[in-house]
């Protein structure tokens, strides 16, 4: 009997497949889905949302009716959607998944929900520069006492502590609810909670080594976006009249654009290319952030192997089916 017997992880197995965007992850969560017994959940804060389709690249009804994914179009998107109620929902699918006897295969490039997921939110989310610059503006446009009376509502306790006109911990307090959906008196109580998540998790990560050729993909892939009607889905969702620029939803990537530009914010031309931008920008981003998760397996999407190879990580992960 070898010592090791009783350190056995007994913990059921979920993978993790993450990468920045336009590196293929959803053909390929569904290419796994055919040779496992795997069931797909999304981690992308953009394809929760009903009527965010073709600029959030969500996949087809088609491949969604064969490959169904949880945690697709599951807000309207007047509703705000945060990292703390993805990973509730997360693990309410991961464990039903499990309960059916499959694996949960997590796939998306939201690195937030991802760590949201794995390690909890009792970590303070760290600063989102843009969430940081619209808090300064609209405290420009409103000053600081209308900024902390809005924070009184939300987390009284913090308000209390905080003087109507410190401008850096009111900033930081309604940034902290914003990102993580949690207030920041709620999260200091829960500092230290045992967070580990109950699933061994192989984490696998698409990282193109070829910077110019992701950067050239986006753009082509925008472009195709155009030619789908991607204006005239946002046009649509600008026609409701209960959306507005400061939504999470309209935060993505592309929309905010999108949104600016049906607002008469610049040309057809500049939409273009700023939203081209903000999409290479997302995906530094998202590559940043996966070189510090160093327990993830990497793999080259545009190597001609990265299929077989993830394929064979998995097969030495997963226990054969029966």
């Amino acid at each position: 009997m070898s010592h090791h017997a009783n350190s056995i992880d007994r913990r059921p197995s979920a993978i993790f497949l993450m990468g920045p965007t336009a590196t293929g992850k959803t053909a390929l969560a569904c290419a796994l889905a055919d040779r496992f017994p795997v069931e797909l959940v999304s981690v992308d804060s953009a394809l929760v949302y009903r009527g965010l389709d073709i600029g959030a690249a969500k996949p087809d009804a088609e491949t969604l009716r064969r490959y169904p994914h949880a945690l697709i179009d599951i807000r309207n998107p007047a509703e705000p959607y945060s990292a703390a109620t993805f990973r509730d929902d997360a693990l309410t699918a991961m464990r039903a998944i499990t309960a059916r006897g499959n694996v949960p295969l997590l796939v998306g490039g939201t690195g937030l929900y991802f760590r949201a997921l794995e390690r909890g939110l009792s970590e303070m989310p760290p600063a989102e520069p843009a969430v940081r610059a619209r808090l300064q503006a609209e405290a420009e446009r409103d000053g600081w006492p209308a900024q902390h009376a809005r924070l009184a509502q939300s987390d009284p306790e913090a308000a209390a502590r905080i003087r109507p006109n410190d401008a850096q911990r009111i900033q930081r307090a309604l940034e902290v609810i914003e990102l993580s959906g949690h207030t920041l008196t709620a999260m200091q109580a829960q500092k230290g909670a045992a967070n580990r998540l109950p699933w061994r998790v192989l984490k696998l990560a698409l990282n193109p080594a070829d910077r110019a050729a992701l950067r050239e993909r986006i753009a082509v892939r925008f472009d195709a976006m155009l030619r789908e009607g991607f204006l005239d889905e946002v046009k649509a969702l600008h026609a409701r009249g209960d959306l507005d620029s400061n939504l999470p939803a309209l935060r993505a990537v592309g929309y905010r654009q999108a949104w600016e530009y049906l607002e008469g914010a610049y040309s057809l031309e500049m939409f273009r290319t700023r939203a081209i931008h903000a999409t290479r920008q997302l995906a530094k981003r998202q590559t940043t952030w996966l070189r510090g998760e160093l327990d993830a397996r990497v793999f080259d999407p545009d190597h001609p192997d990265c299929h077989e190879s993830i394929v064979a990580a998995i097969a030495l992960f997963l226990p054969m089916k029966p």
